[in-house]
């Protein structure tokens, strides 16, 4: 009689959890996201001349923060200008964006010259402005009723201006006065809005608040870029810093702070 307990013995052991040589059923190749591609830092040698100096952005725009930052210009000392920005709105709108913009530069110079944290190797300073068909300077929107008023005019003009004005400081390194290098440019853009907005939809955008702190009412890398049709001339410059002009600046102002260095030296073997 046969025994209804008894299992036959396998022909082979199972395989181990370590059996590399066991079969399994194949896997399903996996897809490996792609790698993202970060860019080597910029490294232009006037800048690497003043890494790890202290320089200034006389300036709390978070927009003008990054676009430095693009550039290699990351470890910022942020102090703004306290000064009122008061000049009279009489002024041509470049006179006007020049004028404050300088006075942004001078003040946070002067505080910061003689600084405990040490002299600033740079300070960079600007303002922007908007500047409808009729040549008025526009503000920050006063109120939700003005903001849609103010985005409704520049929608029903042509087109607008974007100026920008730009001061870079550095000391120099004889008491010859006045002590500094100075250099400026003002930028301009137009900008253009589409006709074909509509009131619905400035509604929504002056809802959304992203223009309420912006000169204009509008913010062109954020949403209210959906305002604009075009523009012409440099997309950075309607953001608030026009970037290249800006680095030709520090290139001059820091070159002014080389020729020095070799004219005194020279002075000096003649004598």
């Amino acid at each position: 009689m046969s025994d209804i307990n008894y299992t036959p013995t396998p022909a082979e052991p199972p395989p181990s959890y370590n059996d590399t040589t066991a079969s399994f059923p194949p896997k399903s190749p996996v897809t490996k996201a792609p790698l993202h591609r970060v860019p080597h830092p910029f490294d232009l040698p006037i800048l690497s001349s003043i890494s790890g100096r202290r320089v200034i952005l006389a300036s709390a725009s978070p927009r003008r923060r990054q676009l430095l930052a693009q550039i290699g210009l990351s470890n910022l000392a942020i102090i703004p200008s306290t000064v009122p920005e008061d000049f009279p709105k009489t002024l041509s709108p470049f006179e006007y964006v020049l004028q404050t913009a300088t006075q942004k530069a001078m003040t946070v110079y002067s505080s910061q010259i003689n600084s405990p944290d040490g002299e600033p190797a740079l300070v960079i300073a600007a303002d922007t402005v908007v500047v409808s068909p009729r040549g008025q300077i526009l503000e920050k929107p006063r109120s939700e009723v003005d903001h849609i008023a103010m985005l409704k005019g520049l929608r029903d003009s042509v087109s607008h201006k974007v100026y920008t004005a730009v001061v870079v400081m550095a000391p120099l390194p004889s008491a010859r006065d006045p002590g500094y290098a100075l250099e400026s440019t003002v930028e301009e853009t137009t900008v253009k809005f589409g006709r074909d907005i509509s009131d619905e939809m400035i509604l929504s955008y002056v809802k959304t608040r992203e223009g309420a702190d912006k000169a204009g009412g509008y913010g062109l890398q954020g949403i209210g870029a959906i305002l604009v049709d075009r523009i012409e001339g440099s997309y950075d410059n309607a953001i608030g810093l026009p970037l290249r002009p800006t680095l030709a600046l520090i290139e001059k102002v820091l070159r002014d702070d080389e020729d020095l260095v070799d004219e005194f030296a020279e002075v000096e073997e003649e004598e």
